[in-house]
């Protein structure tokens, strides 16, 4: 009798690996969409967010057409929500309007839980069976971390639909509240120097990044002083008290057109009085410590500006955050709101660089010197949408935790404010 050859350790290891790190983020998902009922999951405030239901069936669209369908024999769900849930694909088929998703009653929540039901027992059954070659299996890794930024535009987009309701319900009342106090401002000056920056290019290096943030290459930094946590609602509610949304002074002229016409007065989901703020809990008293959030790059910007300070570039806050373990409150905190920091007085370091809030910088978003798109149809992922756009880095409080790194690179619309984004300030040197 021969006897069975087992598979090396390390392939046993990585597939299980993958399919419990699988398994974890698909459900992470449904649990966010848990506290919703059928009809907030449909809503769509605005055409630049998407209904709860979208996102649970596009993320699970998403392993069924570039894991899934590699598979000889698979055959699609329902090839009709092709259509329906694909985003922005176009080298694989035409797609349903993004300003028309919340027009989908049908198919209902049930069927697309049903529908990821089907498709995550599929995805774990071919991990088991080693039925994914290296491609599904490079595109089942990209789908884990795509699915990551949909749950965090999944809170965003609930939270904006929320406020939207007149009835402005809470997603949930049970959300604990910040305890920390902000430490003192404080100015730490780095020197001039060369620093590298980037991910290498995942996935011939191990480690995955996204392509806008390879290669790795070699910047000059100028001498700069760089404030050491996130400006605060208290100091941001100094610069409305002032006149900063009546001043064109202080705003660069797109965005003192949008300031007008959209009538901004202070950041989106604080109340007139200046007092309370719409959060996932509902209305809170608005906490003087926290970071401020729900900013555009204009307004962030407009506020540099007024407090004679500038919005750092991207490689200033990447030498910064280089080397350190992304530690802060992310979406795991079970907060979903930004903090103060429970650190203290630190004026000598570089508090709350990860988690809390984006920060807006003054880069735009555009590609790295070598820059190159994932191959194939994902090759539309990043690099198509290098005009136009600003670079946020850190990530949030509705960040999971595992998604984030220094050389992440975030990036929006400059008028987008229903995001977690806030602010650090920079100077030059003296």
């Amino acid at each position: 009798m021969n006897a069975v050859v087992a598979p090396p350790p390390t392939a046993v290891t990585a597939a299980t690996a993958l399919a419990a790190q699988f398994a974890r983020v698909r459900a992470r998902s449904v649990a966010l969409a848990a506290p919703l009922s059928a009809e907030d999951a449909m809503v769509q405030s605005m055409p630049d967010a998407s209904p709860s239901k979208w996102h649970l069936a596009h993320t699970t669209w998403f392993f069924e057409r570039f894991v899934l369908a590699t598979q000889p024999d698979y055959v699609a769900f329902d090839a009709d929500w092709h259509y329906l849930f694909n985003s922005y694909y176009q080298s694989i088929g035409p797609a349903h309007a993004r300003p028309q998703r919340g027009l989908l009653s049908r198919p209902s929540l049930d069927e697309v839980l049903r529908f990821r039901n089907l498709v995550d027992q599929r995805v774990l059954a071919a991990l088991q069976a080693d039925a994914l070659d290296e491609q599904a299996t490079r595109q089942l890794v990209l789908g884990l971390h795509h699915e990551q930024q949909h749950q965090e535009l999944l809170l965003t987009d609930i939270k904006h639909a929320l406020w939207s309701n007149p009835l402005q319900p809470a997603y949930r009342d049970d959300l604990p509240r910040s305890t920390g106090t902000a430490s003192p401002l404080a100015w730490i000056h780095s020197p001039e120097q060369i620093v590298e920056i980037g991910a290498p290019a995942w996935p011939a290096h191990a480690a995955f990044a996204y392509d806008n943030e390879s290669p790795v290459h070699r910047v000059l930094v100028p001498a700069h002083s760089l404030a050491n946590r996130p400006v605060s609602n208290s100091e941001f509610r100094r610069f409305v008290e002032a006149g900063g949304y009546r001043e064109p002074a202080h705003w660069m002229s797109e965005g003192w057109s949008l300031c007008q016409q959209e009538h901004w007065q202070h950041p989106l989901y604080w109340d007139d009085a200046l007092a309370r703020e719409f959060t996932l809990a509902g209305w809170r008293a608005l906490d003087p410590d926290a970071p401020v959030c729900h900013l555009s790059y204009f307004e962030a910007d407009a506020y540099a500006r007024w407090a004679g300070a500038r919005l750092p570039t991207e490689f200033e806050w990447e030498a910064a955050a280089a080397g350190q373990a992304p530690q802060g409150n992310f979406a795991d905190s079970g907060r979903l709101h930004p903090a103060a920091p429970d650190q203290g007085s630190a004026p000598d370091r570089h508090l709350q660089l990860f988690g809390d809030v984006w920060e807006w910088t003054s880069s735009a978003y555009g590609a790295y010197p070598g820059f190159r798109t994932f191959e194939g149809n994902l090759g539309e992922y990043n690099g198509k949408f290098m005009c136009g756009q600003w670079v946020l880095r850190g990530g949030s409080c509705a960040t999971p935790a595992d998604h984030i790194r220094p050389s992440y690179r975030n990036f929006f619309a400059p008028s987008a404010r229903w995001q977690f984004a806030g602010l650090r300030l920079a100077k030059d040197a003296a």
